[in-house]
């Protein structure tokens, strides 16, 4: 017998859960790059039929930030997914060290703790240079590939929780 394959629905075709609201997090520090971000995952949650009033942005201070503004949207029960948007661009000092892996364990914690998809939509990059090349438009902007992955989490961990448990 083969494997039964599980396959997320896409979002306009039924695939969204319950709790169809998405969750943005932006960080305000580098918000050159953040804004572009936040305008890519909008124009990707816009072209996947996520109506303007189903999204909630949430703007933090930095992307150290990011990880309680993730964890009290996902604590909520409110959001399908949590879609984490930064720009951590290497300095001087090792403060680009500290940060990057904050804000990477935060996230992911969040995630695994809640069960809600929290999407790591952080740029860490070496020179401004590099965090405008992955700011741009589709296809090259991470903000728009972090909403794609985080309608394609929250409609695959819907069609699990369909699955539910086996009946004796």
């Amino acid at each position: 017998m083969p494997p039964n394959i599980i396959e997320p629905l896409p979002w306009n075709e039924g695939g969204e859960p319950d709790s169809a609201r998405i969750g943005i997090v932006v960080a305000r520090f580098n918000e050159l790059i953040t804004n572009r971000m936040l305008e890519g995952a909008l124009s990707a949650l816009r072209s996947n039929d996520v109506p303007d009033e189903s999204i909630d942005v949430a703007y933090v201070p930095g992307s150290f930030e990011i990880g309680s503004a993730a964890q009290a949207m996902a604590e909520s029960d409110q959001y399908a997914a949590v879609i984490c948007i930064g720009a951590v661009i290497r300095g001087e000092t090792a403060h680009f060290d500290y940060v990057s892996m904050a804000v990477t364990q935060a996230v992911t914690r969040v995630s695994l703790d809640t069960g809600v998809p929290c999407l790591f939509g952080v740029l860490t990059t070496d020179t401004m240079e590099q965090a405008l090349a992955r700011s741009g438009g589709p296809g090259s902007n991470r903000g728009y590939d972090a909403a794609a992955a985080a309608l394609e989490m929250a409609g695959l961990l819907a069609q699990i929780d369909e699955l539910g448990p086996e009946e004796e």
